[in-house]
């Protein structure tokens, strides 16, 4: 087995059977989920544990702002922040530096404020490694939210799928940590991922919760009062959860819904869907053309909202250096389809001259 094909812990159905995609029934789905969050059977389930807590508990805002100061412009104000900041950020800090490495920082400190840019929902390392896996067998057995067996097997992707092994050796878990070792994770030696079954420490982790969500909670009830704080953290559980189904639906929901002259990439299902575009900057098909790019937005209707970012905080020297393949894109793939599809439509406009029926000419006298 290469690397990647062994640092994810398989749920107890498998990711295949017989070489193939392995598509569980709702009750194995289930079964797993709540099997990988009970920590009283092993501790190392703390972080699939610690990742729906954190996501359920912005119910409890979401409570109290419907009930006590529930408004339509706060509602708009939560509904902007959750999908168009949270989804931003997701795809620039996650995404594209996290995981992908698309731009770099000038330094650590400047790191650590661009990722606490928003309220915290997903831990680095539940996103991260998962994601190495999915891009290498994306849509084949093995891919952690692989679109072929299912919405829910999506949804519950973080618990039952996206996990690091619990047995991996030295030499394994040293590679994982390199592979995290940019993203501001204090990551544990390996006698305490021996101990707790994960890259990240749980004190830390919760530590870092818990600061990101005073500092913000503190910020918009200076700025709002509770009315202006409940409504945003209680729209954050919007993001938390619809975030778990994206790759779902980003990847045409098993089928092919690929378009000609938008969807350039050939070597899977995933297509660009204009809202995730627009509001998040996730052109999908174009981020698998090119996975390590800074920028997804390359045709000019497809705004990249996480790439403007990039380029403000390159221009006041945040950002030292980012990778950019929209003149790849457009030499390799946009122009040449382009010129393709003119012939074809000049050579069907030709052949329905040739077949329009002729006029009979009368006689002159």
């Amino acid at each position: 087995m290469t690397f990647l094909e062994r640092v994810l812990d398989p749920p107890s159905y498998g990711f295949q059977k017989n070489g193939k995609l392995y598509v569980p029934s709702n009750r194995e789905l289930f079964g797993e989920f709540f099997r990988r969050l009970n920590i009283f059977s092993s501790v190392k389930n703390w972080l699939s544990l610690f990742g729906w807590a954190t996501s359920l508990s912005f119910a409890i805002p979401l409570y109290f702002f419907l009930t006590r100061y529930v408004s339509i412009w706060l509602m708009l104000v939560g509904f902007v922040y959750s999908m168009v900041l949270m989804g931003s950020h997701g795809t620039f800090w996650l995404h594209r530096y996290c995981t992908h490495r698309a731009f770099k920082f000038k330094n650590r400190f400047l790191t650590l404020i661009c990722r606490n840019f928003v309220i915290k929902v997903i831990p680095e390392e539940t996103y991260v490694i998962s994601h190495y896996v999915h891009h290498q067998f994306s849509e084949q057995p093995g891919d952690p939210y692989n679109a072929h067996a299912g919405w829910l097997y999506c949804f519950l992707a973080d618990v039952n799928h996206q996990s690091i092994r619990k047995d991996l050796s030295v030499e394994d878990y040293d590679h994982l940590c390199r592979l995290m070792s940019h993203t501001g994770v204090k990551l544990n030696t390996y006698a305490q991922y021996q101990r707790w079954g994960s890259l990240c420490h749980p004190l830390y982790t919760a530590g870092h919760f818990l600061l990101n969500w005073v500092f913000w909670y503190g910020t918009f009830y200076f700025i709002g009062g509770h009315a202006l704080a409940t409504a945003i953290f209680g729209w954050a559980s919007i993001w938390a959860f619809g975030v778990r189904t994206f790759n779902y639906e980003g990847h045409g929901r098993g089928k092919d819904r690929r378009r000609d002259g938008v969807d350039f990439n050939r070597s899977d299902r995933s297509v660009n869907q204009t809202w995730p575009g627009y509001v998040a900057g996730e052109w999908h098909n174009n981020h698998h053309l090119y996975p390590n790019g800074a920028r997804s937005g390359f045709q000019t209707y497809q705004l990249d909202l996480p790439w403007l970012l990039i380029r403000v905080l390159s221009s006041v020297g945040v950002v030292a250096s980012y990778r950019d393949y929209r003149k790849d894109f457009l030499r390799d793939h946009y122009d040449p389809w382009l010129k393709a599809h003119k012939s074809a439509k000049s050579l069907e406009k030709v052949k329905a001259a040739q077949n329009r029926p002729r006029q009979k000419l009368g006689k002159i006298y």
